[in-house]
């Protein structure tokens, strides 16, 4: 079946989304054909589209074919270092340049996650935007790009650490520290609060990693 393909968005943008969603997986190929027919657009931007995902190393190539990429380890443990460092600083530079608007809407962010504790898929919708906003409110364009980066390889993971048990209050308690700071102006205590935050979430992670290994 052909989906509905948004004009807002192009091959590129509905294959990394697919990807984010779990529509694919690490590990499973991705054929030009059926994702032109899924889409509704023609092979071409298809084709460039998978192109520009394997140089972000998004996909890897196997053979003639090209397949979702799986993050190893050390990998795993590389990409929170880094998206650590860039978040503390989008928090910091929010807590500096954020317009009161942007405030209120971080605000507002953090109180409707209250009600999503317990749905673990949805909360885990609302943690990107969330962490979006956070990212757009530092009013800095190179970061926001470098977080887009980091983000995109974030959706190599297949699950998110807000589904493991008990997770999901503690993900907004420390959502809230982090908008309070922002809104108090308080650039150290934003950057330590987000970064206490991603270290939270890696060690949730590691030990659903542990627990998959185990069984």
């Amino acid at each position: 079946m052909i989906e509905t393909n948004r004009p807002s968005k192009d091959a590129y943008e509905l294959v990394l989304e697919a990807i984010d969603l779990g529509t694919y997986h690490p590990g499973d190929r991705l054929v030009e054909s059926e994702l032109a027919e899924r889409f509704g657009v023609s092979r071409t931007p298809v084709r460039e589209a998978l192109q520009r995902l394997e140089t972000q190393q998004i996909l890897v190539r196997d053979g003639r074919s090209m397949v979702v990429a799986s993050l190893d380890h050390d990998q795993l443990g590389e990409l929170y270092t880094v998206r650590a460092e860039l978040e503390g600083l989008a928090a910091r530079l929010a807590a500096q340049h954020a317009a009161p608007e942007e405030l209120r809407i971080l605000q507002d962010l953090a109180a409707q996650d209250r009600a999503l504790i317990n749905d673990p898929d949805r909360l885990a919708l609302a943690n990107k935007r969330f962490h979006r906003q956070i990212h757009l409110a530092s009013h800095n364009r190179y970061l926001i790009q470098q977080l887009e980066m980091v983000h995109r390889t974030m959706a190599l993971l297949t699950t998110s650490s807000l589904a493991a048990e008990g997770r999901g209050p503690d993900a907004v308690a420390e959502h809230e520290a982090i908008v309070a700071a922002i809104v108090a102006r308080d650039g150290d205590a934003a950057d330590i609060a987000l970064r206490d935050h991603i270290s939270h979430a890696y060690e949730t992670r590691l030990k659903q990693d542990a627990a998959e290994m185990g069984s």
